[in-house]
């Protein structure tokens, strides 16, 4: 949500500024209901002058014993034409108030200005991409091949885009969880926590996922309860309709949490395997930081995030967002992309975005240092996507035979060294 007194006083920057993300017929329809609105609000204001006037005429009419009767009808007028015009007023704040909240939020000066994903700046690398000896295979086959991925009975007890792992499968996806979970905690400073998987309407208000991607969601039927599409939800609104201290800022929480996305408008893409799926599994870093702490704070959540990576030793690159490839309440976002030879390309594996005060605003998150009370601005990112770390492992350790190198990292939580060829249960 925007500070509408700021929208109103530097309203032509931040129309530039928007329209880099290509809405610049939503701010023309903002400024003729804004106008529209407060000339509403001006006559409902003059009806009411004009009535208590008219009281205090009647008033001292009565004390010298005149008739009032048609001023009194007037009166009676007066109120019915206040509360048509109140009701109309009511449907216009509606209106303007819907159309506000679905104003993305404004980028950042230092955000490229672009249209789509190849507009994106690419901004470092990190490691080499394996050169390999074999035609390398993509983890849909790796995957069933091993004895760890079987989608095909996931797809029967559930339907597609879901999955199934077996053995090390399933043990490597719960080793990566406490590997990231113990990484954050105990080296990068954050606090871990176990969120609720659903939350209510307000909360996804909160942080922009309602109205406006309604169809990416999973509502359960008969109760205001949707399953979340990523922690960063349920643990941004620990702090909803809160004012904390100053002192208590910066705030660095962490979170493991399974999640759930229609994937609405994605089919099509990313239909082998899964990486696009309903259901996965991800660590959350979330942060709340004094405004001024907030693009430092940015710069170390994406690195804490790259830190995963290079500690498995998985070649990424990190880009930033252009303005029209960037998240409707992001002011600015990291995009960390992850080498997958089975897609022979850089895959995104974590988004950390900065979204200043447009979340804390929305969902009332504010910090007090003096006498005034101002919102505190939110960060998060993936440290990381689970799934597609999984991905990554399979698909850049995999050996001529079939097998799968585990990380040296990741070996202590896995308790192997090497992934080989088993049989699915029959």
């Amino acid at each position: 949500m925007h500070d509408l007194s700021q929208f109103r006083s530097q309203f032509d920057r931040i129309a530039e500024r928007l329209a880099t993300r290509g809405l610049t017929p939503q701010i023309d329809e903002f400024r003729a209901l804004d106008q529209k609105r407060r000339a509403a609000i001006s006559e409902v204001e003059e009806l009411k002058k004009q009535k208590n006037a008219a009281s205090a005429e009647i008033g001292a009419a009565k004390r010298q014993g005149v008739d009032t009767t048609e001023r009194q009808q007037r009166i009676r007028a007066l109120g019915d034409g206040i509360t048509a015009r109140d009701k109309q007023l009511e449907g216009i704040e509606q209106q303007f108030y819907d159309l506000l909240a679905g104003i993305p939020n404004i980028p950042h000066e230092s955000v490229p200005i672009g249209r789509c994903s190849e507009d994106n700046l690419e901004v470092r690398r990190w490691g080499v991409p394996p050169e390999f000896e074999f035609q390398p295979k993509g983890h849909w086959d790796l995957g069933p091949q091993l004895g760890i991925l079987d989608l095909e009975r996931s797809a029967k007890i559930t339907g597609a885009r879901f999955a199934l792992y077996w053995d090390l499968g399933a043990k490597l996806e719960r080793a990566l969880i406490n590997f990231m979970l113990d990484v954050h905690t105990r080296e990068h400073g954050y606090t871990e926590v176990l969120p609720p998987f659903m939350v209510n309407s307000q909360s996804l208000y909160g942080t922009g996922q309602l109205p406006k991607f309604k169809e990416d969601l999973f509502k359960c039927e008969g109760h205001d309860f949707w399953l979340i599409p990523t922690a960063e939800v349920p643990v941004t609104n620990i702090y909803r309709d809160e004012t904390l201290e100053a002192d208590a800022l910066p705030i660095h929480l962490c979170a493991y949490t399974p999640c759930f996305r229609s994937e609405a408008g994605s089919y099509g893409r990313d239909v082998r395997g899964i990486i696009r799926v309903h259901q996965f599994q991800k660590v959350e870093l979330v942060k709340f930081t004094r405004p001024e702490e907030s693009y430092a704070e940015l710069e170390a959540l994406t690195d804490d995030a790259e830190d995963i990576l290079r500690r498995l030793e998985l070649p990424y690159r990190t880009v930033i967002l252009c303005t029209g490839d960037m998240g409707f309440a992001a002011a600015k976002t990291y995009d960390i992309e992850v080498w997958l030879p089975g897609q022979n390309g850089y895959k995104e594996i974590s988004s950390c975005s900065n979204f200043e005060a447009f979340q804390a605003r929305r969902a009332g998150i504010r910090f007090r240092g003096g006498k005034k009370a101002e919102f505190a601005h939110t960060l998060n990112g993936s440290g990381l996507a689970v799934g597609r770390t999984w991905v990554a492992i399979i698909e850049n350790y995999q050996q001529k035979d079939g097998s799968v190198v585990v990380p040296p990292a990741l070996r202590p939580y896995l308790g192997e060294e090497i992934i080989s060829p088993r049989k699915l249960q029959l």
